[in-house]
């Protein structure tokens, strides 16, 4: 059974209306209009002592990098946040990405990657622009210090799949770990279990979501796999780690993804939760408190 404090979320998801903007598409559509006259800030929050912060902007997009305090890192981890592709990274990706460096030893990355938007925006991030632009730096970072892990929730989850099927066909030796937290990986959102599960799940709808996806994938069909990686050959993948949670519509899609993966050969750890929300891990919960500290144990263990 959940914890109290996981009982308490989706109470408190309803009582905010929060699943207001992805089930309705024209309160999708102003969101995108406001965000692209007065964008969130990206700033990252006073972080762990344990832990320096530096910017090194890379290709035209800012770059975080996360490094363990009076110690040396070991291996580097890009960490890409979710959002449904339009809204900007919060604290709670922040702190993940500080464990992480704290507890793993390891340098994080953390691309501030131009978001999803109207068609008239400028600089508007695209499915094809924002994996480019990650496979780049993961490439570049690979030439520079050796192997990297990917890592995204949600949205990002979508991008770090996609981006290590782009880095496999670019001949990148595979990544020795690449973690996933509740992504979304078939932005069709046509899978008929989805129904099954969207009456349990008080956050996300496919209405609103949508109008994000339409925004992000711009002129690329539905099936490509920089937009929904489940349509793509998981063949010669690393290590995945996927988080899933049964009161999330992505979960019928992660169901697959990870059976197809398994199918082709791909060493996955699946860790599905039972009455837990989208991006669970994020959470402050116990049961987030646990995933946080089982993904920095597998980030140390695949940077070593």
């Amino acid at each position: 059974m959940p914890s109290f404090v996981s009982r308490l979320i989706p109470l408190l998801i309803r009582a905010t209306r929060r699943q207001r903007l992805f089930a309705e598409p024209q309160r999708a559509r102003d969101f995108l209009d406001e965000a692209a006259v007065r964008p969130a800030s990206y700033a990252p929050p006073r972080l762990r002592e344990d832990v320096r912060i530096a910017r090194a902007d890379r290709n035209g997009w800012p770059v975080y990098v996360l490094e363990p305090a009076g110690a040396p890192a070991s291996g580097t981890v890009v960490y890409l946040h979710g959002g449904a592709w339009a809204r900007e990274i919060v604290a709670p990706h922040w702190r993940l990405c500080a464990q992480m460096a704290a507890e793993a030893h390891t340098r994080v990355l953390v691309p501030v990657y131009p978001l999803a938007g109207p068609a008239t925006a400028a600089n508007r991030g695209t499915a094809a622009g924002v994996v480019a632009g990650v496979t780049d730096l993961v490439r570049d970072e690979v030439a520079e210090h050796g192997p990297v892990c990917l890592a995204g929730d949600s949205a990002g989850g979508q991008i770090a799949l996609s981006a290590a099927m782009e880095l496999r066909d670019r001949g990148v030796p595979p990544l020795p770990a690449t973690i996933l937290i509740s992504p979304a990986l078939d932005l069709a959102m046509e899978n008929p279990d989805i129904d099954r599960v969207q009456p349990r799940d008080p956050w996300l709808a496919r209405e609103g979501l949508r109008v994000f996806i339409d925004a992000w994938r711009d002129d690329l069909p539905l099936d490509d796999p920089r937009v929904s990686p489940l349509c793509g050959d998981f063949t010669g993948l690393g290590p995945l780690t996927v988080f899933a949670a049964t009161r999330d519509i992505v979960l019928p899609d992660v169901r697959l993804a990870v059976a197809r993966a398994r199918a082709a050969g791909v060493d996955v750890t699946y860790v599905e939760e039972k009455d837990l929300l989208h991006v669970h891990p994020l959470q402050p919960t116990p049961e987030g408190r646990a995933a946080r500290e089982t993904i920095a144990g597998d980030v140390r263990s695949a940077v070593r």
